[in-house]
């Protein structure tokens, strides 16, 4: 893919940022008629524009898509044993193939999906550049930065953007040598290097938001032209005691970065409850309300996602948390599908 066409993309993203609307000025979904806007009797003609309960009459004509903002391909024992080697010591034990990917998506009604390079692969990007390469119009990907101190990474960086078409990249700071932060120069650099590029960085929080917060401040402030994706709630729980209620807070606050989007996903690795998560309810309407709806998108995690609650399950989740809240049709558009295909202009072409 040409960065000709990618460049720039981002930038009026950056300036327009959408409050959450008022609930008297909207219809509101009922229990019922969520899951009949997302299902039908056969799963595979799932169609999102059934969202939108305003606009139907648009919708039969321009149906929405839903796109899934996060999810992992990696390739099969046989592949692997060949052209696609896992890397040592990150060997899966979940299947997470493309044959099995397309079929749980095609079950799922989901309409096409940001993949995120595998730490499974590492640096090796070569399985998802061919599943890129085979399906341009299904997916888009999202590559995994290099934080290497003798600066190669950058290039690679470089080479994946405007080579091979991936329009995102993940910044994992567990793999910046030990001491490092992802604000020393190598990762200013690369982080610099994805605004230049028009490409957002997805920051992985695992170990907790509060031990990264102020070099996401720090990296946001200093270059404000970078779109920046929050994985996972930036692993933010519902709230236990003082020490997650301010990490919490510190994720609230980053709205006042109008760069920032926050991904709604892995529920699975955030909730303290079961299958639906409930208890997300409440973190999602804090988060609309101080991001915009057009600022917030639906991930599942896949193939994680699937001994959990199954893929399907994933996106039904949501569903039901959005019905708690409860969210306008027009804000569950937007986290369903069209804030991703917003940042992502020209690839899913409704």
């Amino acid at each position: 893919m040409s960065m000709t066409c990618g460049q720039g993309l981002l930038k009026p993203l950056i300036s327009a940022v959408s409050a959450r609307s008022s609930h008297s000025s909207h219809s509101y979904l009922s229990t019922v008629s969520v899951f009949k806007l997302f299902t039908k009797e056969t799963p595979t003609q799932v169609s999102a524009a059934r969202m939108a309960t305003s606009s139907g009459a648009d919708n039969k004509t321009n149906p929405a898509k839903v796109i899934d903002s996060h999810l992992h391909v990696w390739a099969s024992p046989e592949e692997a044993a060949g052209k696609y080697p896992y890397f040592p010591g990150q060997e899966p034990t979940l299947r997470g193939d493309l044959d099995f990917l397309l079929q749980s998506l095609e079950e799922a009604g989901v309409d096409g999906a940001l993949i995120v390079q595998p730490i499974n692969h590492k640096f090796d990007h070569s399985l998802v550049t061919s599943v890129l390469k085979k399906y341009p119009n299904k997916f888009v990907g999202c590559c995994l930065a290099n934080p290497a101190e003798d600066g190669s990474g950058l290039k690679h960086l470089e080479e994946l953007i405007l080579k091979d078409g991936y329009r995102a990249v993940r910044f994992n700071p567990y793999l910046w040598s030990s001491g490092e932060k992802m604000t020393n120069d190598i990762g200013k650099a690369l982080f610099s290097k994805a605004g230049e590029l028009g490409v957002p960085v997805g920051f992985m929080c695992m170990k907790g938001l509060n031990l990264h917060i102020s070099e996401i401040q720090e990296l946001c402030t200093e270059f404000p032209s970078t779109v920046v994706l929050l994985d996972h709630l930036s692993f933010c729980k519902p709230p236990t005691n003082d020490e997650e209620s301010f990490a919490f807070s510190e994720l609230l606050k980053l709205s006042k970065f109008p760069q920032v989007y926050i991904k709604f996903s892995a529920l699975f690795r955030v909730s303290r409850m079961p299958f639906p998560y409930q208890d997300l309810a409440s973190l999602l309407s804090q988060v609309v309300s101080s991001f915009g709806a057009s600022r917030v998108m639906w991930g599942s995690d896949f193939p994680y996602v699937v001994p959990e609650c199954g893929y399907k399950g994933g996106k039904e989740a949501v569903l039901s948390i959005a019905n708690q809240v409860p969210l306008s049709s027009s804000e569950l558009e937007w986290i369903m599908g069209k804030t991703v295909m917003q940042l992502f202009q020209g690839q899913w072409v409704p």
